[in-house]
């Protein structure tokens, strides 16, 4: 589907051309929605290349078993087909499928010629005590959200199927909205899991989503090996992503040798302050930082450095940004790295181990304290090295790259989504 131009092992080829892993060694590629592991688009391949982790969805929705449950919970939906897949299974007389959507309200007033939605509603009804429903956040509000803190949005993208194409308890927590610039503009990824307890907690954050509760709700983390949910907004103090970083070694040394952790991180927006000066404090401290990001934030009117200053001071990380307008047009999208996706090799937590975190959690402050977003931790040494495989695609086709000094770059300009 998104066969990258590196040189790998067979397996690592599976993993890089964004197709799943049924089991620990697969003896052949699995068709898309059938199988676990990462999937990638390539903004710049061909159109299937571009729709790999639409396709992927697409596939799981039209294999999901008679009466089994799916949950949808994300930003922007604007794919009629899709659309059409769900309200099909669950209308389907011999499927019955239980389907449940989530989205921003954002996703039908910034686009209110789009038919999705309608589609949704029309099959799916809004009441929510039924066993399917399509609903909305509050205008200008996430579900979970405190109005006191100002305005926030619904940003998670995560999909999970009870029963489909074989697996159960399947999530597939993604950076993708549907939409045709997420397709072909962004840099997106997806990481399908099948296990009981990841599937329950996701479950249960999507029910709380649903019931609206924000004055009961509370900042969750789910540990469930090899993965970990962290699911916000986390309005009461501390940050979870420097908390990650707090764990990390830069140097130690084994009976090995001398060895240097090396910290990658390909993010869409990074301008929540603590966690650029912690980046810049590992590369500081011997760790291997290597960052594509897409947006940051400047100097304020006070002139207190921001991100942008931050991560580019002396002996700080290596950057490049992924933000490039490439049909000279400011209305649409330009081409961004749109995922959010932490990589760590080395050691962290006392160990010597391989992990990635992704999600649709930005590193910015209202991801943190407003928004509904979901972060997913996954420990494994495959799933690893296919994201790092990854990494350095979207690093080689990066503008403007090293050349950073850009409005887009230092978050001056908006990035519309379409």
């Amino acid at each position: 589907m998104t066969r990258l131009r590196t040189a790998a092992t067979p397996l690592a080829l599976l993993l890089v051309a964004g197709l799943h892993l049924a089991g620990p060694s697969p003896a052949a590629a699995a068709s898309p929605g059938t199988g676990t592991g990462p999937v990638f688009n390539l903004p710049n391949g061909s159109a299937a290349q571009q729709r790999a982790i639409r396709s992927d969805l697409l596939a799981r929705i039209k294999a999901a078993a008679p009466r089994s449950t799916i949950k949808v919970a994300l930003y922007h939906f604007w794919d009629a087909e899709v659309a059409r897949a769900l309200a099909t299974a669950h209308t389907a007389p011999k499927r019955r499928v239980n389907v449940r959507v989530l989205l921003d309200e954002s996703s039908v007033s910034a686009r209110p010629s789009n038919t999705s939605y309608t589609i949704l509603r029309k099959a799916l009804g809004t009441d929510r005590a039924k066993r399917s429903f399509v609903g909305l956040c509050p205008a200008q509000k996430s579900c979970l959200g405190s109005p006191r803190s100002g305005g926030s949005i619904a940003h998670n993208k995560f999909w999970l199927f009870s029963r489909s194409a074989g697996l159960r308890n399947v999530v597939v927590q993604t950076s993708s909205n549907l939409s045709p610039g997420n397709y072909t503009k962004f840099w997106n990824d997806a990481m399908a899991v099948s296990q009981a307890r990841t599937y329950a907690a996701y479950s249960r954050y999507f029910d709380k989503m649903a019931q609206g509760d924000w004055r009961a709700w509370r900042y969750t983390r789910a540990d469930a090996a090899p993965y970990t949910g962290y699911f916000f907004p986390r309005a009461r103090g501390g940050d979870t992503v420097t908390g990650i970083l707090d764990h990390v070694t830069c140097r130690w040394k084994d009976v090995r040798g001398s060895h240097r952790t090396t910290v990658r991180l390909a993010m869409f927006k990074l301008t929540r302050q603590s966690v650029a000066d912690k980046l810049t404090a590992l590369q500081r401290k011997g760790c291997a930082v290597d960052i594509v990001y897409a947006e940051t934030d400047s100097k304020d009117s006070t002139g207190s450095p921001g991100t942008w200053e931050t991560l580019h001071a002396p002996r700080g990380p290596a950057l490049r940004c992924l933000h490039y307008d490439d049909d000279g047009n400011r209305k649409t999208a330009r081409e961004v790295i749109h995922s959010k996706t932490l990589m760590i090799s080395g050691r962290y937590a006392g160990a010597r181990d391989k992990l990635v975190w992704t999600g649709s959690h930005n590193y910015s402050g209202p991801a943190l304290t407003k928004n509904d977003e979901a972060l997913l931790k996954v420990d494994s040494s495959v799933v690893h090295d296919a994201y790092v495989r990854h990494f350095r695609s979207v690093r080689a086709s990066a503008r403007p790259g090293r050349a950073d000094d850009t409005p887009s770059c230092k978050g001056v300009s908006p990035q519309p989504e379409q």
